[in-house]
């Protein structure tokens, strides 16, 4: 059955913010993103939730196959629902978050993802999207 409603909706994304701790230096996961809007640019891994996953798995899977990273439980951070926030349309993201370990942080581009890579915090590239404002929410709650 085909879906029609009278009214317009929202798209529906993930985003994970990922940190890793390496000698005693927090360092945050980011992609270069491969496609329009903001291609070349660095952001969070995530993108959008298929119609038969949860937003919990649609991360899991987002995180992998932009990064090679496997976590299977990130803790949920906040909804970003701002107006405007993507120049494709109307998007909302739950956007989730992680701690982990230097071990198995190995990480490369894959997807729709020219490149991944852990940033130090002093050294973030201007993101796209709202995506500074996930990561400074995520920092405040690891501290």
């Amino acid at each position: 059955m085909p879906f029609t409603y009278d009214y317009p909706r929202p798209a529906l994304t993930v985003d994970a913010v990922i940190f890793r701790k390496i000698n005693q230096e927090l360092e945050v996961l980011l992609i270069q993103r491969k496609n329009y809007p903001f291609e070349g640019m660095w952001a969070l891994p995530g993108g959008f939730v298929d119609m038969d996953e949860t937003v919990e798995d649609a991360v899991v899977r987002e995180l992998y196959e932009e990064t090679g990273l496997k976590i299977e439980k990130l803790e949920q951070l906040h909804t970003f629902s701002a107006l405007g926030r993507d120049p494709r349309g109307r998007t909302v993201s739950v956007t989730f978050f992680g701690i982990i370990g230097g071990q198995s942080s190995q990480v490369q581009g894959g997807d729709d993802a020219m490149d991944a890579k852990w940033f130090k915090m002093n050294q973030i590239p201007h993101l796209a999207f709202d995506h500074i404002e996930a990561v400074n929410m995520a920092l405040k709650q690891i501290n």
